[in-house]
């Protein structure tokens, strides 16, 4: 039995909304904690999209307590999860995190509350992910493993993890903060990505939460569970998306999902971070086009030899 709350995060897409609600409706968590962003001014018939969205949550028919923070303005993608967030966890101390694009397998519900309470007190882990772009990594072996790498494609973490994070990524400036995570990372090429994307955030032209709370994990040298089995599909590409604009080529949108190897075969004693599993993974992430598709051709091979 379901016993984690549930944060939920929703905005203008009732439809993938009500897709993501069967699946925390199955699962019944005794509390839902909903985060809404307000609709744009500009933008003719969001208003009415968004109302269609928050009325979904009208259909929670089990013994659950609800608890709404609704904006009445548009915040953006970046402010709004993170003051939605922010609010989750002055409410609980932990929570299963799903946006209203990410369908979860109802087993990602077990396997995120069981490993938060296997490492609550455990401040070298701060997140557990869903999530697993190469949708399988030595699963004969484990049911999870640790990386640095951090996806927000469900996920679940602690408030001590979240306390660690800021939105404007205020100590990205610090030069010994930057070389502690290189050394961390472990790879130049990586890094010099990830400072690319951080630099970008510290200046406000990404209109994006995420990356705030992986330079959170690195900073403090923490790493994140990954599910050896992807167990989340994100059926939010297109048109009406903030992001992910368009599936065509795209290698991650809608991936298939997986039962969560359970019950939970843990990976090598203590936690033992995965190297390879970073690098391949960080390729698929940037590698989202065909065209890069095309360019990665033999990595699949290459893959299989490794992940199994």
């Amino acid at each position: 039995m379901l016993q984690t709350p549930v944060a939920f995060l929703i905005f203008n897409r009732p439809h993938n909304t009500q897709r993501v609600f069967e699946q925390i409706r199955q699962a019944k968590p005794p509390k839902l904690l909903v985060v809404a962003d307000g609709h744009r001014a500009d933008r003719p018939g969001e208003a009415a999209k968004c109302a269609a969205t928050r009325a979904v949550i009208d259909g929670v028919d089990w013994d659950c307590e609800v608890l709404t923070n609704y904006a009445e303005t548009n915040l953006g993608c970046r402010d709004r999860v993170a003051t939605g967030l922010d609010w989750v966890f002055t409410q609980v101390e932990s929570a299963i995190i799903l946006e209203d694009d990410c369908l979860p397998d109802q087993s990602f519900f077990t396997f995120c509350q069981q490993l938060l309470e296997e490492y609550r007190h455990q401040p070298e882990v701060m997140a557990i992910c869903g999530s697993n772009f190469l949708t399988k990594w030595k699963q004969r072996q484990q049911s999870y493993h640790f990386s640095y790498y951090f996806n927000c494609w469900g996920w679940a973490t602690w408030r001590r993890a979240w306390e660690h994070y800021d939105v404007n990524v205020g100590d990205w400036q610090d030069p010994q903060i930057r070389a502690k995570i290189r050394v961390f990372m472990q790879n130049d090429r990586q890094y010099d990505d990830f400072a690319k994307v951080l630099e970008r955030n510290y200046v406000r032209k990404l209109n994006t939460w995420d990356y705030a709370f992986a330079f959170a994990c690195l900073k403090n040298q923490a790493l994140t569970i990954t599910s050896a089995v992807n167990l989340v599909s994100n059926i939010g590409f297109g048109a009406d998306a903030t992001h992910t604009v368009s599936n065509s080529g795209n290698i991650v949108a809608n991936l298939p999902r997986y039962p969560a190897i359970l019950p939970l075969k843990k990976p090598n004693p203590g936690i033992d971070r995965q190297y390879t599993y970073e690098q391949y993974s960080l390729v698929w992430d940037l590698g989202i086009t065909s065209k890069m598709r095309r360019k990665l051709k033999g990595w699949q091979t290459q893959l299989a030899k490794v992940s199994s």
